[in-house]
């Protein structure tokens, strides 16, 4: 199986190199997503140790007050110096506050740019901000990538997937009032499906409100499965091949 979202590293996670270590042995691999250039130097130096972490790398919204041009252009310097995979977490998010909007736009916009650049898929989040999100995206023309733990509409997602994007399912698919990401997972085809965590949050049941882990994709896959009426196995199947497809692994 394959993780395609995930943040397993020391700042989030202290047990980090045992999960890796774990997930290794049952054959389960990820990609760790970075969020600044700390945590994006941390993930590409745990790329090179372990054969099953694969960097995708990023600045991402909940950190943009402190970012400027100079962030952008350490970032570069790691996509090219790196095997990174993605350009990614990031995106755009609203929930909390739009009064930095318009930083939150500018890197957005220059990160896709260097996705393009580099010809990378993008790992997006989207929250709040779907429609601009999309309209970004749609000029930037970047035509690959996922849109991480996505919780929007059926019909938004049908866009999304237009413009050559999957659609990642995390551990909430499990929660027994999720209507909204039941319907999705029934509506959209298996193969514009991921797997992914978001660890160490949003862990499923039953395993809820405990630190998440790639090692809980399992459970996600097996109510894929069951929303679906087919096995588990074709699922992680499907999903581990949109994957490697998606991020060229």
């Amino acid at each position: 199986m394959i993780d395609t979202h995930s943040h397993v590293y020391e700042e989030e996670m202290p047990n980090y190199k045992e999960i890796i270590e774990e997930c290794k042995n049952k054959d389960i691999s990820m990609i760790i997503n970075g969020v600044d250039n700390k945590s994006n130097k941390e993930i590409v130096d745990l790329a090179n140790e372990y054969d099953n972490v694969y960097p995708a790398i990023g600045l991402n919204y909940d950190q943009i007050d402190y970012f400027d041009d100079k962030d952008l252009e350490d970032l570069e310097e790691l996509i090219k110096s790196n095997n990174v995979v993605a350009l990614g977490e990031i995106g755009l998010d609203y929930y909390w506050t739009k009064e930095n909007s318009e930083k939150q736009v500018y890197f957005f916009k220059k990160q896709l740019e260097l996705a393009k650049k580099y010809d990378l898929p993008v790992i997006v989040h989207s929250r709040k901000a779907s429609q601009e999100v999309f309209d970004i995206i749609k000029e930037s023309g970047v035509r690959k990538g996922s849109m991480h733990c996505y919780s929007g509409s059926v019909e938004m997602a049908k866009e999304f997937i237009k413009l050559g994007f999957k659609i990642g399912i995390d551990g909430p698919i499990t929660y027994s009032n999720n209507v909204k990401g039941i319907e999705l997972v029934k509506e959209i085809p298996l193969e514009y499906l991921l797997l992914e965590t978001d660890s160490p949050y949003l862990a499923p049941e039953p395993n809820r409100g405990l630190q998440n882990s790639p090692l809980n994709l399992i459970y996600i896959a097996e109510k894929i499965a069951e929303i679906k009426g087919i096995s588990a196995d074709e699922v992680i199947e499907k999903a581990t091949k949109n994957a490697k497809e998606l991020f060229n692994l």
